[in-house]
């Protein structure tokens, strides 16, 4: 069983910048790629960004591009997403998930109970 913790949500104008970060616990042996997601209110959740350990081989989103970056310390087992130049649309739930493919933002094994993120 793996266990994922989010934290670093929380409120910020447009324009400004948020770190995010997601500790793996338990049967973290079993994880490899590790990514966000994000959900806003009455959408769909969409893949923000994911990366792979050792390579350090990373996907985004087009609509994050230039802006956020995937970091993680594998020592840790933990991910960070550095949010900058942040707009309103980026507001939304951000969950952290494991296991799946990088092309899918490492979705579909394990997602955390997410941070909230509010860009004004």
């Amino acid at each position: 069983h793996v266990q994922l913790v989010e934290s670093g949500g929380g409120s910020v104008q447009a324009g400004g910048s948020l770190r995010l970060s997601c500790a793996a616990s338990g049967d973290t042996y079993s994880i490899h790629c590790m990514g966000w997601f994000r959900q806003a209110l009455w959408k769909e959740r969409e893949g923000v960004a994911g990366i792979y350990p050792f390579r350090g081989e990373t996907h985004y989103a087009d609509s994050v591009k230039g802006r956020f970056t995937i970091s993680r310390d594998d020592a840790t087992n933990t991910v960070y997403l550095q949010m900058n130049d942040l707009k309103p649309d980026d507001s939304a739930m951000y969950y952290c998930a494991a296991g799946g493919s990088l092309v899918s933002y490492c979705g579909g094994a394990h997602l955390g109970q997410g941070t909230q993120v509010t860009v004004s």
